[in-house]
């Protein structure tokens, strides 16, 4: 296998960068940096901003400003067969009428490299394919192909391998199977591979920083446990997983903790956070939360936080038992009960009180002004 880098390995720099078509701004004053060897992801829903990072990145698109570097290297005006970069897309573009092989040395050959059947076999041997060499693409499945493409970018030595949305075209269990062959194939090589995805869960599973993109920025940056934990936006802690989001003002803090008032509840997160009277947004995931009803509302002091309401809805999923439970100032909240066996599930109707620790509440930035009780309901409702 060759080495994945020539000379000392360089983060991946993103400086000011810019894209615009016309009024639209795509990506904006971007600052990032991408640490070598890292497995990164480039996480948000269409239109945000990743796809066109990443083509500014491949050479792809020129950025309107901005620079984008390889340690102090500025490659930003560097044509795409230049730069230590290739890229690897949904759609494979392996070439039909070339085998397998031929098709990995592809890469090579432009370069003028005349012995490649070693290296070519390598490449296979790394992804897996030991012995498919002489097939064509159409002879392979989906997820064959895909490492095909893997293969035909890794042999080009590259300092960085761009990953756009590589598995969107593969069914869930493959594409669940493909997650852990390419984080495995990137722990051997050693590359910075930085992958484009919507799918929360193929970022977390895979990358080991996620940079969650919203409208051409980064909304928030961080491994995945600390984004899923603590989430600093409503728009992360919705994007990645399923919170439930409340509102409410500031009435104490005290040494390591505030206390909000949450529609006449007083809800404890730990920390300080926001000022005395003013607006505090808050969380906490359906996960960590449980519904009380009956007998059992006479809780576990440690599930200090709870807020009353009736269960709207039950849905069993194998794994869980998931509640939706409406408050009384008209916000649904969900609760996820594994099944364990060791709690009577509620019903349909049943007053229950939604507690959860409050270790686990993280507080949100991006308070909205309070929504008294007799104003209309809140219409964010966590579902």
């Amino acid at each position: 296998m060759p080495d994945a880098h020539r000379g000392a390995p360089r983060d991946l720099r993103l400086r000011g960068l810019r894209k615009t078509f016309g009024d639209f701004v795509a990506v904006d004053e971007l600052d990032l940096t991408i640490p070598a060897g890292s497995f990164f992801a480039l996480l948000g829903p269409s239109g945000c901003g990743k796809t066109t990072t990443l083509r500014m990145v491949a050479g792809l698109e020129v950025p309107t400003a901005g620079q984008v570097l390889l340690g102090e290297q500025d490659i930003t005006g560097l044509r795409p067969y230049r730069r230590p970069v290739n890229t690897v897309f949904q759609s494979y573009a392996l070439f039909p009428h070339l085998t397998i092989e031929d098709n990995v040395a592809f890469g090579l050959r432009r370069r003028g490299v005349k012995d490649v059947k070693g290296a070519v076999a390598d490449m296979l041997s790394l992804v897996e394919l030991d012995g498919f060499g002489r097939r064509r693409p159409a002879q392979l499945s989906g997820g064959q192909q895909q490492r095909v493409a893997v293969a035909r970018a890794l042999i080009n030595e590259p300092e960085v391998l761009l990953l756009d949305e590589p598995l969107g075209a593969l069914d869930l269990k493959l594409r669940r199977q493909m997650q852990l062959e390419l984080k495995h194939i990137q722990d051997r090589v050693g590359s910075t591979f930085v992958h484009v995805t919507h799918d929360q869960e193929e970022a977390m599973t895979m990358a080991d920083t996620i940079a969650v993109m919203n409208h051409g920025e980064v909304e928030q940056l961080g491994s995945p446990r600390e984004l899923y934990e603590r989430p600093a936006t409503r728009y992360v802690a919705n994007f990645l997983g399923q919170s439930n989001c409340l509102q409410g003002r500031v009435v104490e803090h005290g040494v390591d903790s505030t206390v909000v008032d949450v529609h006449g509840t007083l809800v404890r997160l730990p920390g300080t956070h926001g000022t005395r009277g003013g607006a505090q947004s808050l969380g906490v995931r359906p996960e960590k939360a449980v519904a009380l009803a009956g007998q059992r509302a006479v809780r576990d002091p440690a599930f200090a936080n709870a807020v009353a309401g009736t269960v709207t809805d039950v849905s069993f999923t194998g794994l869980s038992t998931q509640y939706v439970v409406r408050t009384g100032w008209g916000q649904d909240l969900a609760v996820f009960a594994q099944n364990d066996g060791s709690d009577v599930p509620a019903d349909r109707g049943d007053e229950v009180l939604v507690a959860w620790r409050p270790e686990h509440t993280f507080p949100l930035r991006d308070a909205s002004p309070v929504v008294e009780p007799e104003a209309a309901p809140l219409a964010d409702a966590a579902r």
